[in-house]
């Protein structure tokens, strides 16, 4: 659907159902290739740490400390960094922008793979995330402008790729590890980012505005000088959004969700292991967790997209997770195995927040304040989700007041959704 009549004076826009004429594929398959290659290299950097920290943990002897703080980072970096990617792709470009995300990550792959103790090793995995946490917040608004007619297929599609990115990896970093060093298993993945970047400097190489606006900032013209990017959130978007109840919403709905995520990727294996289950079988439902969330990237997006209000959807969702949080607060060891589905399809509710992004803003620079507004001060909130929680267990000795606030934030997450999901445009109003 696309918007074709403002509410006078609001500057918020109501989306009426007429669908635009289909462009075809053709023209748009060498984006369409870097969205998903970028995609695929979205969670590589925190997926393949993880299963092979013990081994790193002998070879640098981390403190506790230093492995909590591991934990942390990939929320902080995509926070900071996801809150810098608006300000420089509305100078650079989105696209050039994206260069620059992968060139960081790739960075902090090899040298954190390089590193020669702890300290180096944590800095450059800030690094590396960062880089991600820019792609995160310019992925969406690169679908709106490449494909406005077909956002809920191509999200999906890169969401698809961000689940293969969590879940391959373990299972082959501990193996490559053993054969050939954690340094191997931690730098080899830099060759994915390579591969990213390759599409992207075909679009810009085919792009004669693109290439006009990168020559005109590195002879420093003066701005008035400059050629207008085809992509840019100037202050007036940056103002349209921070004031919209429709962003906070998808800020609040994407904080709430992705705090409960990683919540269970930090504490899982300790909640089932206190049960009773032994910390190898948390470590398989944690593999497991990671995995279920591929069906709903592939169908939730493209539903979000079809409907005109998704909010069923989220409801079906939220439910899943009050069911499986339930059922691990209450018989954790009981009916594990259903538990475990219901939370793992729970955060389906993820990339439809996604989708929103480009569904909801009229332009490509309004999505692009956005993403970097939703992204970025959801990831900043949901920072304290896992640490929090630990806190609260260890006050407490139980894991059912830690279940109650996560049962709290779905909550909040459901409200939050009803008006993320309402059926109004964010943008400039049209001329007459």
């Amino acid at each position: 659907m696309i918007p074709v009549a403002a509410a006078p004076g609001s500057g918020v826009f109501v989306v009426q159902s007429v669908m635009p004429p289909l462009a075809p594929w053709r023209g748009r398959l060498v984006v369409l290739a870097g969205i998903v290659l970028v995609g695929l290299n979205l969670r590589i950097a925190v997926a393949a740490v993880s299963p092979i920290i013990q081994v790193v943990r002998q070879d640098f002897a981390l403190t506790d400390t230093q492995v909590g703080l591991l934990g942390t980072v990939p929320v902080a970096s995509f926070a900071l960094f996801g809150s810098l990617a608006t300000p420089v792709a509305r100078r650079l470009g989105l696209e050039p922008t994206m260069i620059l995300a992968l060139l960081l990550s790739m960075t902090g792959e090899l040298l954190r793979a390089l590193a020669g103790g702890a300290p180096a090793f944590i800095g450059w995995s800030v690094i590396a995330l960062g880089g991600l946490g820019m792609g995160n917040v310019l992925l969406p608004p690169l679908v709106k402008r490449y494909f406005p007619d077909r956002i809920g297929t191509v999200t999906a599609s890169y969401s698809v790729a961000m689940s293969v990115s969590a879940a391959v990896p373990p299972l082959v970093a501990l193996p490559v590890a053993q054969a050939a060093g954690w340094r191997w298993s931690v730098g080899m993945w830099a060759i994915l980012g390579f591969a990213a970047v390759v599409p992207w400097v075909v679009v810009i190489v085919q792009s004669v505005s693109a290439r006009s606006h990168l020559r005109k900032l590195l002879r420093r013209a003066p701005r008035s000088d400059r050629p207008a990017a085809l992509v840019r959130a100037g202050a007036q978007e940056s103002r349209i959004v921070w004031r919209s109840r429709l962003a906070w919403a998808l800020v609040l709905a994407f904080f709430a969700n992705t705090t409960c995520t990683y919540v269970l990727f930090a504490w899982l294996p300790e909640i089932l292991a206190d049960a009773g289950l032994g910390a190898d079988v948390g470590g398989r439902w944690l593999a497991v967790f990671a995995i279920l969330g591929l069906p709903a990237s592939i169908v939730s997006p493209v539903l979000t997209a079809r409907m005109r209000n998704p909010f069923p959807l989220v409801v079906g969702f939220a439910a899943c997770w009050v069911a499986g949080l339930l059922g691990l607060m209450l018989v954790p060891a009981q009916g594990t195995a259903l538990w475990m589905v219901l939370v793992g399809i729970g955060p389906g509710t993820f990339p439809i927040m996604l989708a929103l992004i480009g569904l909801r803003s009229r332009t490509p620079a309004i999505a692009v304040a956005l993403s970097g507004m939703v992204q970025g001060l959801g990831y900043a909130l949901a920072v304290v989700g896992p640490v929090g929680i630990g806190v609260l267990h260890v006050a407490t000795g139980s894991w059912r007041e830690p279940f109650l606030v996560l049962l709290g934030l779905v909550a909040l997450l459901l409200v939050a959704g009803w008006f993320a999901c309402r059926p109004t445009m964010l943008g400039p109003e049209p001329a007459a």
